[in-house]
């Protein structure tokens, strides 16, 4: 049994490096000029619009001008009904949006497949929300982590024992807690970003992600070399904390560099997926398994990030069916946090025995 779990460990840390390097190699690809751009019926459509104010039929009123270039009716976000504000939809946006729709309508019904237009799909507006399932999916992702969190919560002070001060054995709670605040944080801003893309969402968006990645990555170390004392683990946090605000501040202070920013994550995360899976592997832990197949299928799962495939009825697209598998693999992950506090509860009864 022991020699069976030491290859499938050596074949499950070759699938992560050959998966996240293709996901990283496709990842980069996107960053180049979409070809709907280029597309000239787009951006002639693209340039009466900002003259006209008008798509067929379809006109716009925050795209009257004057002369000097100033709105007529004065700010576009005053000329909108006031649930409508918040979502920031300018003439610019609008004119993107309608020529998109036309020009996909056309080719379409030319027999052409969908293409992507400034880096991304072109996905059907619901509500003003720009990618509705994303939306949907990062919810369920947020409250999955809610729930994962609050069940979790429950467990430590309410089902297992505690010490004499009420404090919990499990010497890894407050760790769990902050990384379930940031889970939500960040899951919260990607909601957030998939309904709104503007330079403001995508920001907090990306510093949010790199945050609980960089943070995870802190925990998978202490976790697996089981560092209790507050003075090593500051020793082992610091570096890894002040690496990731400066990357953070990096990014949103001199530039916002895609391909810099994709290799950090990358690296982090194949940093942390190799941790757990060894560690469950030496360590023997009961719970081992179930963390296996948590970062396979996660591993797995970021295939969907390679194998891009335009929004099926303009809704979902392959980033969000990547969205949709982590939302059973979070219960999972929770599962296996709430198993591990329960093993190491046992074991610290056991020491007091």
């Amino acid at each position: 049994m022991l020699k069976f779990e030491k290859v499938f460990i050596i074949r499950m840390v070759r699938c992560y490096w050959i998966s996240l390097f293709l996901t990283f190699s496709c990842c980069l690809g996107v960053l180049h000029a979409s070809v709907g751009d280029a597309d000239p019926s787009y951006r002639s459509c693209l340039n009466d619009c900002e003259i006209t104010g008008c798509v067929g039929e379809i006109c716009f009123p925050h795209c009257n001008f004057s002369s000097d270039g100033a709105s007529v009716d004065g700010p576009w976000y005053m000329q909108e009904p006031l649930y409508l504000r918040w979502k920031q939809w300018d003439c610019h946006s609008d004119c993107r949006y309608h020529c998109m729709v036309n020009r996909e309508k056309d080719r379409a019904a030319s027999g052409y497949e969908p293409v992507k237009y400034h880096g991304k799909w072109p996905f059907k507006r619901v509500f003003g929300i720009q990618e509705p399932a994303s939306v949907a999916f990062s919810a369920l992702n947020l409250a999955m982590h809610f729930h994962g969190w609050l069940s979790f919560f429950i467990l430590l002070h309410y089902k297992l024992p505690a010490k004499a001060d009420k404090k919990p054995y499990y010497e890894y709670a407050g760790l769990w807690h902050l990384y379930a605040l940031l889970a939500l944080n960040s899951w919260f801003w990607s909601a957030v970003f998939h309904s709104r893309d503007v330079d403001l969402t995508e920001r907090l968006d990306y510093f949010s992600a790199i945050a609980l990645l960089g943070y995870s990555l802190i925990v998978a170390i202490l976790r697996s070399f089981n560092v209790r004392l507050e003075a090593a683990r500051v020793m082992v946090s610091a570096p890894l904390l002040a690496f990731v605000t400066t990357h953070i501040l990096y990014l949103n202070n001199y530039k916002l560099d895609y391909g810099w920013n994709m290799k950090v994550c990358v690296a982090m995360g194949v940093a942390q997926l190799l941790i757990w899976a060894i560690w469950g592997g030496v360590s023997g832990h009961p719970s081992r398994r179930k963390l296996w197949f948590v970062i396979v299928t996660g591993a797995l799962a970021m295939l969907l990030e390679i194998y891009d495939f335009p929004p099926y009825e303009g809704f979902v697209d392959a980033h969000a069916a990547w969205h949709a598998t982590t939302v059973p693999l979070t219960y999972l992950w929770w599962s296996f946090i709430k198993d591990d506090a329960e093993f190491r509860t046992s074991v610290q009864l056991n020491k007091v025995k």
